[in-house]
This record gives C-alpha cells, sequence and structure tokens, in this order.
C-alpha cells in the first residue's frame, strides 16, 4: 500500500513500484518542494531515505510535471539501489521517450541530460537520438499539416494469448460483416467534409485479409472515393494464413503502396502457444506472393513470446532479414489487460529480453536498417519498448504522424479513436467510436455527427 501526502503523484509511484515487483510492500512517501529543490522521503520496513533534486518550474504545470518526475526518480533509485536491479529506460516510464525528447529540444535544450537524470541508458539515449534523426523529415513536413487516416477492421481468425485489442473471431462476427462494411463506407464518405491533405491512409485490425477479396474492394473503393492521392497506403494484411493471390491483387489494384506481413516469430512450436494456426512456411509464401506486387513490406516480431529462448528470437530475426523487407517492427512482450496471457500471468518474467533486445538492434543495424519510430507501453517484458526499423527512406509516415501526434488522426471504424491536433500537438481532442460491434452499427450516425463537430471546431 502506497501512503503519500501528494495524490496527484500515486499514478506515476506506482508504475515504478510494478516495474520492481513492489506494488505490494507497504510505503510512506512525502514529497516538498523548497524553491528549485523537490524534496521526496521514501521510507518502507524501516528504512527511510530522502531524494533531492533541482527541477525549474515556472509555472503550475510544470511544477506537477516536474514532481511526478520526481517522484518516480526517488523510488526508481531507492528500489534500485536495495535490490541492485536496474531497467534501460531507468524512472522513465511514459510511452513515448520521443515526445520528452522533443519537448527538450523544442526549450532549446538537448534531451540527453534529462535522460541521464532519469537514469536512462546510454544505449537508449542513443537510440533515442537515431530516432529522431529518421523522423525529422516527415515531422517537419507534416507536423500540423492534414491528416492520418485509420480505418478499423477488427477481425481476426482467432485471438492471439497476448492480445487485448477488440478484435473478434472472424466465426463469431460474421454476420455482422457486410453490415458493418456499410457502416464504414458510410464513415469514410462522411470525411469528404473533414479531410485538408491526407498524408497517409493505414487500413488496421486485427487482420483486415479476413475479409474476402469482394468486401476488401468495397472498402478501398470508399477510401479511393476520398481522392488521396500519392499518399502513403498501408493495409496490416495481418495473419500470413489470410493471404490469397486474389486479396493482393486488389489491395494492389486500389493503389495500396505498403502492407504488414505480421508471423511475431518464425518458430512453429511458438505458433501453436500463442494461439496461431498459422506456420512458419506459411509466412514465407505469404511473403512471396506479396513480394511480386510494389508493396512495401513490414514484418512484426515480438520479442519474449512464450516459452521462447534468445535462439528462437535470433532465428526469427535472422529471417526476417534474409527476406529483406522495407521495415520490421521489433516489439517487447505486453502483459495487457483482457488478454489471455493476462489470465494465466500476474506478472512477466522473460528470461533473456534484454539479450533479445541487443540482438535485434545490433542485427538490424549491421543489416543496414534504421529505427525510425519508438514507444512503450505500461507492464512490457524487461521494461522494454517498440521500435520500428525501416530501410533508409521507407519510414511510415502514418506510424510517426500518430505516435508522435503531430497531426490529427481520424479513424472510423469500431474501438477506432480520433484525435484533433491543435498547434502542432499543444492540444488533442479526441473521439471515441464504440468497441462493441452491434453496438458500433446502432451509433454510427451518432459517430458521424460528432466527428464531424469535433473537426469544425
Amino acid at each position: 500500500m502506497l501512503n503519500t501526502n501528494c495524490q496527484f503523484l500515486s499514478a506515476d509511484i506506482m508504475d515504478v513500484l510494478r516495474l520492481f515487483g513492489a506494488e505490494n510492500r507497504d510505503f510512506v512517501h512525502t514529497f516538498a518542494r523548497e524553491g528549485k529543490n523537490f524534496i521526496n522521503t521514501v521510507e518502507c520496513g524501516g528504512v527511510r531515505r530522502t531524494f533531492a533534486d533541482e527541477w525549474d518550474a515556472i509555472d503550475e504545470l510544470e511544477f506537477k510535471r516536474y514532481a511526478k518526475r520526481s517522484a518516480k526518480l526517488a523510488f526508481y533509485l531507492y528500489l534500485s539501489d536495495e535490490s541492485g536491479v536496474t531497467f534501460p529506460w531507468g524512472a522513465l516510464t511514459g510511452i513515448r521517450p520521443t515526445k520528452m525528447a522533443y519537448a527538450e529540444l523544442a526549450e532549446g535544450r538537448d534531451f540527453a541530460p534529462l535522460f541521464k537524470k532519469l537514469c536512462v541508458s546510454d544505449a537508449n539515449i542513443n537510440i533515442t537520438r537515431l530516432v529522431l534523426a529518421a523522423q525529422r523529415d516527415i515531422v517537419n513536413s507534416n507536423r500540423g499539416r492534414g491528416e492520418d487516416i485509420f480505418i478499423s477492421l477488427p477481425f481476426c481468425p482467432t485471438k492471439c494469448e497476448y492480445c487485448s485489442f477488440i478484435t473478434a473471431p472472424f466465426c463469431a462476427v460474421e454476420r455482422y460483416i457486410d453490415d458493418y462494411i456499410a457502416c464504414l463506407e458510410e464513415e469514410i464518405a462522411s470525411l469528404r467534409g473533414i479531410v485538408t491533405k491526407i498524408n497517409s491512409v493505414y487500413i488496421g485490425g486485427g487482420t483486415p485479409f479476413c475479409l474476402s477479396e469482394d468486401q476488401l474492394s468495397r472498402v478501398y473503393a470508399a477510401i479511393s472515393a476520398l481522392g488521396i492521392g500519392g499518399a502513403e497506403y498501408t493495409v496490416e494484411a495481418g495473419r500470413p494464413d489470410t493471404f490469397t493471390e486474389e486479396k493482393l491483387a486488389v489491395t494492389a489494384a486500389a493503389g495500396v503502396n505498403r502492407i504488414c506481413v505480421n508471423p511475431q516469430t518464425f518458430s512453429d512450436r511458438t505458433l501453436a502457444l500463442i494461439g496461431r494456426r498459422h506456420t512458419s512456411a506459411q509466412t514465407l509464401r505469404a511473403y512471396e506472393m506479396a513480394a511480386k506486387y510494389p508493396f512495401d513490406i513490414n514484418i512484426d516480431l515480438i520479442a519474449g513470446l512464450t516459452g521462447e529462448s534468445l535462439a528462437d528470437f535470433e532465428h526469427s530475426v535472422n529471417t526476417a532479414v534474409s527476406l529483406a523487407p522495407a521495415n520490421i517492427t521489433v516489439h517487447s512482450l505486453c502483459l495487457k489487460s483482457g488478454s489471455r496471457l493476462k489470465e494465466h500471468v500476474g506478472r512477466l518474467e522473460v528470461e533473456g529480453i534484454d539479450g533479445m533486445l541487443a540482438f535485434s538492434r545490433q542485427k538490424l543495424s549491421e543489416a543496414g536498417y534504421e529505427p525510425y519510430y519508438l514507444y512503450r507501453q505500461k507492464y512490457q517484458a524487461g521494461n522494454g519498448e517498440n521500435i520500428g526499423w525501416c530501410r533508409p527512406g521507407k519510414q511510415c509516415v502514418y506510424n510517426i504522424g500518430t505516435m508522435e501526434e503531430i497531426t490529427s488522426n481520424i479513424a472510423v471504424g469500431a474501438g477506432a479513436i480520433s484525435k484533433r491536433v491543435f498547434g502542432g500537438g499543444a492540444r488533442i481532442e479526441r473521439l471515441a467510436s464504440p468497441k462493441d460491434i452491434p453496438t458500433y452499427l446502432n451509433k454510427v450516425g451518432e459517430i458521424i455527427k460528432k466527428r464531424g463537430e469535433l473537426f469544425s471546431l
């Protein structure tokens, strides 16, 4: 139990306690401010320590931001000293390290001193710097200009053990598909009076290739009617066992220029354990089929999957690199509420996760890939991260726009969240659609009305 004299600090402190598996211990915390000095006293089991550090807060918003950072750092140092354990991201628990880095740069400061103060490793300071360099042209070109479009197709053949998305097994919702597509068509048509300049379009899931080629063609036709020009156009095709020549052909004909093949691993044993019904051989066939078309291809991998060893993960990375796709995304396994994994595991303990991530960074760098986007989630194995890697010039515009929140994101479909970005990211307003598919179908008119109001502000 945490007892603190500043309740607004509780959530951030708990993030650090969970990092060390200390959330069930009894802590007493006292926060005080003396000028620029932010003073945190932490006590547990009779061991009491006081930490003081300087933060130059000029207003109430900055005061609260710095108070949270100082409290997290105090608990991180207390628990790290006690356990002898350190983490590569230190006391930095936010999901977008790059956003903090951009904020420092906007103030005319290098971000490295702040990251070092928060105990971030030199390797992660360097990877952040590389990501910012790879993003520079797209951020400078698109910040505050135009929109990214997201189309939600939340259907999958089965649900993986780690998945908490709203994705539904296709067989359970197949009866809704035609009505769902009709609603998407209506929503997409309503965007004609909203969009100004489309930077990118991303059809995501789930596994969009669960749909037939005729159903996909309806979605593509609705998007084409928006007049997207030469914008980046991605379909997160998904699981290899849903690929067919016909679906790839209609996808290419629609002008899609980027697709995702998401095996997560090239181990058949692991695929079976996580609930996938395809093999690594099917992934290779799907990739070969897709490579016949002028797509930039992304491959997703996950480090830390159930039962995987370092050697298993190295095999997956090596196999992905041998295919030479435009993008390879490496995720750290994350324990998410609503997933089957969460039901069976209270805390992620993945042996060798640091070695897995280190290997992926080294291998991908040596193969000519560069990190171009980075984000983190709570409860990731080893307090890790997700990094998108690309060949030079193959950065995904959508991923940068949505992760860095530099442009508005207009999202349609069940569970989709639209974001109106004001002032290049100074303020963001959101509109979420219902996750439940029947509820979404019944409220699509209301969603269209509310979105129109949000984007007419």
